[in-house]
C-alpha cells in the first residue's frame, strides 16, 4: 500500500512538472531564437541602408568593405541581391542555405522575413533572415543573412538540462517527501495490522499506539484499542465464570456424592441399589465435566509462551501410563518413534494433555482385542504425533462437529465423558501454533494427527512429562 500511494504521489508531481516545465522550455528556445533574429534584423536593415545607394550608383565597394568586416568580425555570411536575384555583394563566408530562396522571395515582395522561428537541439538549420531594399517605396533588392544555429543550439540545450536537473532533484524531493509521508499516514495502519494479527494468534494485551498519523486515523486506533479491550474483558469474564462456577460447584457436588453415599446401607431392595448406583455414576460424571470445564478455562486463559519440548519423551511417557488400562480393556498399545529428534515448539503441557485425550478416546471406543498406536515422526518442517485406532470412527459430518464444545456422537451418548476432550485439544493445538486433523482410518477407524512446529533442542529442553496421569 505505502508503494501504490507514493508512486501516486510520484506521478501527481510529474504530471505537475511536466504540466511547468514544459511551456518553460518552449518559451526559452522561442526567446533565444527571437533575441538572435532580432539582432540579425538590425544588422540587416543597417546593410540595407548602404545597399540603396550602391545599387542606384552601381559603386558596391563600400558596401563590400563593410560586409567582408562584419563577416570577419562575427563570422556571419551577408549578401545583397538585385530584384532580378543577381548577388551584387556578399562575404567571405557567405553560403545559401535551406530557406535563403523563400526568405529571399519573401523580402523582395517588400516584407522583412526571418525564420524558424524558434531553433530546437536536434535540428541544425541555419537561421535566415532577409530584410528588403527600398527606395522611395521601389523594392530595388534585398540583404540576407545566413547564421548558423549551433550557439543558440548549446544554449537552448543548456537552459533544457538545467531545467531537467531541477525537475530531477525535485522528484527525488518529493519521493523523500512522498515516503515519509506515506510512513506517517500509514503508520498507523500497518501497526492495526500487524496488533490484529498478534491478538489473533492469542495476545490480547496487544494495542495499537494511537498517537502517530492523521487524526482520523488515530480515532480509529483509538476506537480499536476501546473494543479490543471491551471484547478481552468479555472474554476474561467469560473464562473466568466458567472457572469459577466449575470450582465453587465441586464442594457442594463433593457433599451430595457423601450423603449419595450414605444412603447407599439403607437400601434393600434391589431396584433401590440400582438407582443409588445410578445416580453415583451420574455425581461421577458431573464431576468429570467440572474438571474438563476448569482445564478447557485454563488452556484458553494461558499466554502463548511457547517452549520447547521432547515430543518423543512425552509420548513415550503417556503411552506407558496408559498401557495398564489398555492391557485391562484387553487392548494392545504401541508406540512408534523415528531416529530423527521430534523438537516442537508448544504451550506448556500441550502435548501430553492432548495425547491424554486423544489415547483416553481411541482405548474407551476400541473394543476389546483391538490396537492403537501412536506414532511420532519428523513431517513438513515440524512435528507430527499420530494417534490410530480401529474402532468404529466416525463419518464425515461427525469429523466436521467433533471438537464443538459438549458434542458427542449419537452411539456413545451412554460412554462416560463430557464432550470436551477434543475441544481442549483444538485449544491447546491451536495456542501452540499448529494443526489438528482428523480422517477416517481404513478399512476401519481413526486417525487423530496433531502436527506442531519444529524447534532445536534447548540446553534447559523440557520433555514436558507431568507428574500425574490425567483423564
Amino acid at each position: 500500500m505505502r508503494r501504490r500511494l507514493v508512486i501516486s504521489y510520484l506521478l501527481l508531481m510529474v504530471l505537475v512538472l511536466l504540466a511547468l516545465e514544459t511551456p518553460l522550455a518552449l518559451t526559452l528556445a522561442s526567446r533565444e531564437t527571437d533575441r538572435l533574429r532580432a539582432d540579425r534584423l538590425a544588422d540587416a536593415t543597417r546593410f540595407a541602408s548602404l545597399a540603396g545607394p550602391a545599387l542606384r550608383t552601381d559603386v558596391t565597394g563600400p558596401l563590400v568593405g563593410e560586409l567582408d568586416s562584419y563577416d570577419e568580425l562575427y563570422g556571419i555570411g551577408t549578401a545583397v541581391v538585385d530584384r532580378d536575384r543577381r548577388t551584387v555583394a556578399e562575404s567571405a563566408s557567405w553560403r545559401a542555405g535551406p530557406g535563403t530562396a523563400a526568405a529571399l522571395d519573401t523580402a523582395l515582395s517588400g516584407l522583412q522575413s526571418s525564420a524558424p522561428d524558434s531553433v530546437w537541439p536536434w535540428v541544425d538549420d541555419p537561421v535566415v533572415v532577409a530584410v528588403p531594399i527600398n527606395d522611395g517605396g521601389e523594392v530595388l533588392g534585398a540583404v540576407v543573412i545566413t547564421t548558423d544555429s549551433e550557439r543558440i543550439r548549446r544554449t537552448v540545450l543548456a537552459w533544457w538540462l538545467l531545467l531537467a536537473v531541477v525537475g530531477v532533484v525535485v522528484v527525488v524531493a518529493c519521493v523523500l517527501l512522498a515516503f515519509g509521508l506515506a510512513g506517517w499516514v500509514l503508520r498507523p495502519v500497518t501497526e492495526l495490522d500487524a496488533v490484529t494479527h498478534e491478538i489473533a494468534e492469542g495476545d490480547r494485551g496487544a494495542r495499537v499506539q494511537h498517537r502517530w498519523g492523521p487524526p482520523e486515523l488515530r480515532r480509529l486506533a483509538a476506537s480499536f484499542n476501546h473494543m479490543a479491550d471491551a471484547v478481552s474483558d468479555v472474554m476474561d469474564r467469560q473464562r473466568a465464570f466458567v472457572a469459577h462456577a466449575s470450582h465453587q460447584l465441586r464442594n457442594p457436588l463433593t457433599a451430595l456424592r457423601l450423603r449419595v453415599e450414605e444412603l447407599g446401607p439403607s437400601l434393600h431392595d434391589e431396584e433401590g441399589r440400582a438407582e443409588h448406583q445410578f445416580a453415583l455414576e451420574e455425581t461421577d460424571r458431573l464431576a468429570q465435566v467440572l474438571d474438563a470445564l476448569l482445564t478447557l478455562a485454563r488452556a484458553e486463559r494461558a499466554e502463548n509462551e511457547r517452549t520447547t519440548v521432547d515430543a518423543g519423551a512425552v509420548a513415550a511417557s503417556r503411552v506407558t501410563a496408559w498401557e495398564p488400562l489398555a492391557r485391562r480393556r484387553d487392548l494392545t498399545l504401541r508406540l512408534v518413534t523415528s531416529d530423527d529428534p521430534t523438537y516442537a515448539r508448544t504451550v506448556p503441557t500441550a502435548i501430553d494433555q492432548a495425547l491424554d485425550a486423544l489415547i483416553d478416546n481411541a482405548v474407551k471406543f476400541t473394543g476389546s482385542g483391538g490396537e492403537v498406536t501412536v506414532t511420532v515422526r519428523r513431517s513438513g518442517g515440524g512435528t507430527s504425533l499420530e494417534v490410530r485406532d480401529d474402532g468404529p470412527g466416525m463419518t464425515v459430518s461427525q469429523l466436521g462437529q467433533a471438537t464443538e464444545r459438549f458434542w458427542r456422537a449419537p452411539q456413545v451418548q451412554n460412554v462416560d465423558g463430557a464432550g470436551l476432550g477434543l475441544t481442549i485439544v483444538a485449544v491447546l493445538v491451536d495456542a501452540s501454533g499448529g494443526r489438528l486433523t482428523m480422517r477416517r482410518a481404513h478399512p476401519r477407524g481413526l486417525v487423530a494427527q496433531l502436527w506442531f512446529p519444529g524447534a532445536e533442542p534447548e540446553p534447559t529442553a523440557t520433555s514436558d512429562v507431568p507428574e500425574t496421569v490425567g483423564s
